[in-house]
Order: C-alpha cells, then sequence, then structure tokens
C-alpha cells in the first residue's frame, strides 16, 4: 500500500519579539486575569512593519517555502502540487487576496512550473487539513509529491486589540495571544516503514462551531469559552479527538498504549490547555501520553502553522530523535479535531 512521508519541512519566523507583559502595558483597561499564566505565552514574533521589509503573509509563506526547499531533494519545479492554507491572505502590504489563490502566486514566485495549485483554508488545522488532502492524492497515486505552506500574518488582530479594549474582560483578549509565522512541509512516496504518515483523520463537530478555541476567561483559566455551559463544552469537544481515535484504533486491533508514541503535539493555544488536553488522554485512553513538544511561551498561538513550527523548532534542536513516533492533534474553531501519526526518519532541520 502507498503511503506518504513528511520529506522536508521549513519555518521563517520574524526577527522582532514583543513581549505579553509589553502588549498588556498598551491597554487602557488591563484584564481582571493573569493572561500570561493562562495561556502560558511570555513572547510572541511580530512581522516587519518597515516600508521596506514589510512582511505579509505571503512573505512569510515564501521565506518558509524557500526553507523547506533548501533542504529537500527537490526543487521547486518537480513539485506536483502546493496546497496554501492561510487564514490570512495579505500581500503587498495589507491586500487581502482571494484570487488569484495563494498556492498560484505562491508557486509562480518560487519556481513551480505546471503543478496542481489549490488553496485550502480551515482554521487553526489549516496545514493539517492540507497535509490529510495530500496525503490522499498521494496514496491514491494522482501524485508524486507536493507541498503544503501557510504563511500567518495576523498579530494585526492584537493590534487592533489593544486599540479597542476597554474593560477588564473582553472577547477580543484572545487576539492577545497570537504570533507572526510562515511554515511549510514536502511530503512524497514513503519507501521506509520508519519514514511515513501512518494515518492521518480529521473530522468537524459543527455543534460546536460558535466556540473560540482560545478565550481566555477568569471564570475557567486554562481552557476557556465565552459560553454558560463551559466545562461540558471544554471536554465534550476534546472527547470528539480521544473517541475517535480509540474507535479507529480499535477497529485495528489497537489500543493507544499499542502505539507506543513517543511525543505528541497539540494545537499551541495556550500552556494550560495542553494539560488539560493530556489529563484528558490519559483519563480517556487508559494510558500516560507521551511527553507534549510546546513552544507557545516562545512564539504564541500561530495558528495553521502551529503543529509544524512546534515541529521544526525541536528538530532544530535535536530534540527529536530519528526513528520518533510523533502524534499531532489539531484543535481548530468549527469545531475541527482528529489525530495525525508520523514516524520520523529522515526529517531534518
Amino acid at each position: 500500500m502507498t503511503q506518504s512521508r513528511f520529506e522536508s519541512i521549513g519555518a521563517y519566523l520574524p526577527s522582532a519579539v514583543l513581549s505579553t507583559k509589553d502588549l498588556l502595558a498598551k491597554l487602557a483597561a488591563p484584564p481582571s486575569f493573569d493572561l500570561q499564566a493562562i495561556t502560558g505565552v511570555v513572547d510572541r514574533r511580530v512581522y516587519d512593519s518597515s516600508a521596506d521589509n514589510y512582511e505579509d503573509s505571503f512573505t512569510l509563506a515564501c521565506n518558509a517555502a524557500r526553507d523547506a526547499l533548501s533542504r529537500s531533494s527537490y526543487e521547486a519545479g518537480d513539485l506536483d502540487v502546493i496546497i496554501s492554507t492561510s487564514i490570512s491572505r495579505s500581500k503587498d502590504r495589507d491586500f487581502m487576496y482571494l484570487e488569484p489563490s495563494f498556492a498560484s502566486m505562491l508557486g509562480k514566485e518560487l519556481g513551480v512550473k505546471g503543478a496542481i495549485h489549490f488553496d485550502l483554508s480551515n482554521a487553526c488545522a489549516g496545514m493539517l487539513s492540507g497535509v490529510y488532502v495530500l496525503d490522499r492524492m498521494i496514496r491514491s497515486g494522482a501524485v508524486r509529491n507536493g507541498m503544503v505552506v501557510s504563511g500567518e500574518h495576523i498579530t494585526p488582530i492584537s493590534e487592533t486589540a489593544v486599540r479597542e479594549i476597554s474593560e477588564k474582560y473582553d472577547l477580543q483578549f484572545a487576539s492577545l495571544s497570537v504570533g507572526d509565522s510562515g511554515a511549510a512541509v514536502i511530503m512524497d512516496r514513503s519507501v521506509d516503514d520508519a519514514d511515513k504518515i501512518d494515518y492521518i483523520e480529521l473530522m468537524t463537530a459543527s455543534e460546536y462551531s460558535d466556540l473560540c478555541m482560545g478565550m481566555p476567561s477568569d471564570q475557567s483559566p486554562g481552557i476557556a469559552l465565552y459560553t454558560d455551559n463551559r466545562k461540558m463544552h471544554n471536554e465534550s469537544r476534546f472527547l470528539l479527538w480521544t473517541n475517535a481515535q480509540r474507535e479507529f484504533l480499535a477497529a485495528r486491533g489497537q489500543t493507544f498504549a499499542d502505539e507506543e508514541f513517543d511525543f505528541v503535539i497539540h494545537h499551541q493555544f495556550g500552556a494550560s490547555a495542553v494539560v488539560y488536553m493530556n489529563a484528558l488522554g490519559e483519563k480517556e485512553f487508559g494510558t500516560p501520553m507521551p511527553p507534549a513538544l510546546n513552544v507557545v511561551e516562545k512564539y504564541g498561538n500561530t495558528s495553521s502553522t502551529s503543529h509544524f513550527i512546534v515541529l521544526h523548532d525541536h528538530l532544530k534542536d535535536k530534540a527529536v530523535p530519528k526513528g520518533s513516533k510523533i502524534l499531532m492533534v489539531p484543535a481548530a474553531s468549527g469545531i475541527v479535531t482528529g489525530y495525525v501519526s508520523a514516524t520520523i526518519t529522515s526529517l531534518e532541520v
């Protein structure tokens, strides 16, 4: 059976660093809770706003794509497909593009010729949704390889929040946890069981479509929602992941413990949120969860790029040994969740 793998990975983070302390100092009305303690975000990267080096979504995505290509065995012209999954689609500073597609413009800039190209947006699960589609395309034989790329120029929502928040509790506080970034991953056919995407499944639960994934609240520290039944919604939405993966594995005659994951990467929407999700996973699967890889304290919530920013950062630090089996768990407004199992051997930074 044909399977895919992560062939190379790229990332780009702006050089400018903005601390949560400095960001909150700009507010007219500081929050009635400790935003840094709840989210775990100490710093985030912020785009260059200078006239000569302005970093919009397109710039961030291009830089990440070039980084991935720099360590790939493929040239840009070798790619069969390019999938752009950005939520933000700013180019030429602050112009937002729907057509032509970001993927086609990125492909042209990178020198991709004759490839399939399309955009796919699925909130913070965007890159993993792109990986899902590309995995299926490779498995079916429709393409040999391709790139999933995203550039998230999203700290302007923090700038807006700072200007508009006038109360000690405001729905825009979630906007203060974001950071700018770009990420890209090139995928091709696996030729080794020690280097492959074992499986990937995603799902959307529209009954939770009104919920924000990262809204801080002094009434429910850690993971917070702006609904009256916070506790019920918190647990039930994450049970979508554990129930689905447990059923998937049971159909294969396996348990979560049998998978022997080395690491788990959750969406980086809050440090305490990751602790909560791991505790829930341990309870539901009946076995300890693998160590969680995180970068939220350094980069904040980078939206659709977050899983690959985490992976790139830890690969760069040589913290992910060859042959590691990694579980990625998306969590996006919508609500989108799921699970990705990938064994990584050749991927390097």
